[in-house]
């Protein structure tokens, strides 16, 4: 007997747990991640820790942007199930970052590496199994405008540094008397022109060498980056003698050195070489922090971790300078890393060819001086090609920039490439009003959610009845609004590619409350049954929702049957119904006092002529097959 009980309840369990599923599930594929992480704990709490709602509860979280609820239920998920799908391992890996925990990241991140070979996400990706070019096209919906600029030369022109007005670079035009046999290009120079940007149309002045007799030499100088002040630059010049000859090493090569000068008047003078150069290695291509506390450069000195490494070094308050720090292995690879840029916010670009690119150099970026630790990301095209894609500048207020290539069609070796970002945009934008009356509705919660679920943006509309979403273009979008006592709505639209657009999506809430009723769609049970189904308690959690809300309210059931059947089987029929979906309310937390009474009427009260012996159509019986909820205490 104990057996048969024991089964019994087992069944119960498994009974209820599936309905418990069922249920979240459903709230969990509407959107509703709240209601969904309610009830897929309480599946938890039943004993169920199936891969399934683990992972589901991650993803109610992750969608919501509460990385450390997410982490907790994918490591859940990970611990009870080894073979879990590596997109949940992916998920949980990009939570873990998101809170912080780098170093358990990187620990499911070489998990993730050995189950998911060919992830584009992953360094180390078969490049013959996917469009390298389409996965390292831009993730954001923006216009690029790319333009050569007009005055590079036949010559190499690179490097590009704009301060007050100003644009420095590189060129090895105007100097024809001495070719670098390298290239058999003349060597580089320093150079400026004024450069203004009004009504979105650049013009350049005229070019002219840098302001300086001493600066320029007749071998290589490049690669600047000057104070917020203007009156330090430090530049990259080759290793010259006092004499002015190059200087070899022993293997007969020349190595790069940084120097700095000041500004005195209007000309750069009072160069200075730094104390961390070598004869040995080179050391080039400096970059300012935003403060200008910090020097990054590029080295192959000995240490490193790749052919050139970046580094960086304190400036002190004294004018001398810390010691060189590598950058590490979340920026240097084995390969070339070089010309840092940073950003005003902090930002850090440079140029490599040690992670998966398009080809040659590639431009990244990487949030690693904020503390980010996540590998670098290439910007992909257009600004990165098959060919060398270096120098990266940009004005962050502007969204403008330089950046310098080799690809086909430029003029020279190398060209100076200036761009301009434009976010392409639109707006989503609508009123909410009650579909009954035609009220406009204040304090409505609106949430909009993209075509991965994950909510991107959520407001509430306070006293106005309006609301508004900038969203990017191109894609599809569902919104979904709320308000106390009103059923949801939800509308998808799907945005195209037109900048500026705006996208009209009025929204009607059914009102739960009309007069002395709750009002909800019909609750349906199976013929013969009074079991409450999945979308029985999906409505019925409408019941639920406005009893929390609302303490004091008190309701009575009433449910009713069609005429078919037997008039005193159908009374008991709508009366166990009606206690049943009493029950369901009262399982969900509800006290038994809140609810006055639950009694069926059978076919006592039809709607319409559907009496007994008479012909009707299955909408005319369904039109009686109904239950009511009245409120007898507000």
């Amino acid at each position: 007997m104990k057996t048969r009980i024991s089964v019994l309840i087992l069944t119960l369990i498994c009974t209820f747990s599936f309905a418990q599923k069922k249920l979240a599930d459903k709230f969990f594929d509407n959107f509703n991640y709240y209601k969904a992480i309610e009830l897929y704990k309480k599946a938890v709490e039943k004993g169920d820790m199936s891969s399934h709602v683990l992972t589901r509860l991650g993803d109610a979280y992750y969608n919501n942007s509460i990385s450390d609820k997410a982490a907790y239920w994918y490591g859940v998920a990970l611990t009870e199930h080894k073979n879990i799908d590596p997109e949940y391992l992916y998920k949980y890996i990009q939570c873990l970052r998101s809170i912080g925990n780098y170093k358990e990241a990187d620990k499911w991140f070489k998990e993730l590496r050995a189950a998911q070979v060919g992830d584009s996400r992953l360094k180390g990706y078969n490049p013959d199994e996917v469009d390298i070019y389409s996965m390292l096209t831009s993730k954001y919906k923006v216009i690029v405008n790319v333009e050569n600029v007009p005055f590079n030369s036949e010559n190499s022109d690179f490097g590009s540094f704009i301060h007050d007005d100003k644009l420095y670079f590189a060129s090895a035009r105007d100097n024809e008397n001495k070719v670098y046999s390298w290239n058999k290009e003349p060597f580089l120079d320093l150079y400026q022109l004024t450069i203004s940007d009004t009504s979105n149309i650049k013009t350049y002045g005229s070019i002219a060498k840098i302001s300086s007799d001493d600066i320029n030499t007749d071998f290589h100088e490049a690669s600047i980056a000057i104070t917020n002040d203007g009156k330090t630059i430090y530049f990259t010049r080759d290793n010259v003698t006092k004499r002015n000859k190059l200087a070899y090493d022993k293997k007969g090569t020349v190595h790069l050195k940084i120097y700095k000068a000041t500004l005195v008047g209007d000309q750069w003078t009072k160069i200075i070489e730094l104390p961390f150069n070598d004869k040995i290695y080179s050391t080039g291509h400096p970059a300012l922090s935003p403060d200008n506390k910090m020097l990054y450069f590029v080295s192959d000195r000995e240490g490193g971790i790749g052919q050139t490494d970046i580094y960086s070094v304190s400036i002190n308050d004294d004018g001398t300078y810390g010691k060189p720090e590598n950058l590490g292995e979340n920026i240097n690879t084995e390969g070339r890393e070089m010309f840092p840029f940073v950003s005003k916010n902090n930002t850090l670009y440079f140029s490599s060819d040690g992670y998966l690119n398009l080809g040659l150099l590639d431009i990244f970026k990487s949030n690693i001086l904020k503390g980010d630790l996540e590998e670098p990301e290439n910007l992909g095209a257009p600004y990165n090609s098959g060919y060398d894609d270096f120098a990266f500048f940009i004005d962050i207020d502007t969204q403008r920039g330089f950046f310098s290539s080799n690809r086909p069609d430029g003029k020279g070796g190398d060209d100076i490439y200036s761009f301009s970002i434009l976010q392409c945009k639109q707006l989503i934008t609508g009123t909410i009003s009650d579909s009954d009356t035609g009220t406009l509705l204040t304090n409505v919660n609106v949430r909009l959610i993209d075509e991965t679920g994950k909510v991107v943006d959520e407001l509430n509309t306070g006293d106005k009845s309006e609301f508004s979403f900038t969203v990017e273009c191109d894609e599809p979008y569902t919104i979904i609004a709320n308000k106390l006592d009103y059923k949801e709505d939800k509308k998808s639209i799907i945005v195209d590619n037109t900048n500026e657009k705006i996208n009209k999506a009025d929204l009607k809430l059914v009102p739960l409350i009309m007069d002395n009723q709750i009002v909800i769609n019909p609750i349906f049970f199976d013929f013969d049954k009074w079991n409450i189904r999945t979308d029985a308690q999906y409505e019925l959690e409408n019941i639920v929702d406005i009893l929390r809300k609302h303490p004091e309210m008190v309701i009575k059931i009433e449910s009713h049957t069609d005429s078919r059947g037997g008039d005193r089987y159908n009374m008991k029929l709508s009366d166990k119904r009606a206690k049943a979906t009493r029950d369901y309310i009262v399982s969900r937390g509800i006290g038994k006092d809140r609810i006055e009474s639950a009694i069926g009427y059978g076919e006592t009260q039809l709607l319409n002529k559907c009496v007994n012996n008479i012909d009707c159509t299955v909408e005319e019986h369904q039109l009686n097959r109904r239950s009511y909820f009245y409120i007898v205490k507000q």
